[in-house]
């Protein structure tokens, strides 16, 4: 079941399944050191997918400067393969467009990972970079439509 929430909304246990899945994912399996837990949790939305009573998929979507942003986007191990990366993405999307439908998007995504964005409408800009030791694009992505732009334009017979 997909859930959006504020910091201030999760509970001990949900902010510890995140936080367990984002360490074992970011710095346990891709055998990186960095500072995981950062200032930007307190001020993200957390979308997360439960399933069975677990934590399947989670991704955080917040501001910064004059664009939208979204990291930490995962599945758990046991899930990899099942289509749970393209159903978060869409479920990023639409956070994106009923949430910050006036702002463009920006994302830092991990290279192997860039064709999946691409599919979503991501360009991406610049080369790579070392983010956390792992290379990285700057990829982007214009301002979504509300769903009612969104409806009227699906509604335009011509």
């Amino acid at each position: 079941m997909w859930q959006l929430k504020r910091f201030s909304e999760l509970t001990p246990t949900e902010l510890y399944d995140i936080f367990y899945a984002r360490i074992q994912t970011f710095v346990v399996d891709q055998k990186r050191i960095y500072q995981e837990v950062d200032e930007n949790d307190k001020t993200a939305l957390h979308l997360m997918d439960y399933e069975n009573g677990h934590l399947v998929a989670y991704a955080r979507i917040f501001t910064e400067k004059q664009h939208v942003t979204f990291g930490r986007v995962l599945s758990i191990p046991a899930v990899r393969g099942q289509g749970y990366g393209r159903q978060l993405l869409e479920q990023v999307m639409q956070v994106l467009t009923d949430h910050f439908s006036d702002l463009p998007i920006e994302i830092e995504a991990q290279e192997q990972v860039q064709g999946l964005y691409t599919k979503f409408g991501f360009h991406t800009v610049g080369g790579v970079f070392l983010f956390n030791h792992t290379p990285h694009v700057k990829m982007v992505h214009e301002s979504l439509p509300t769903r009612a732009i969104q409806s009227a334009v699906r509604q335009d017979p011509e």
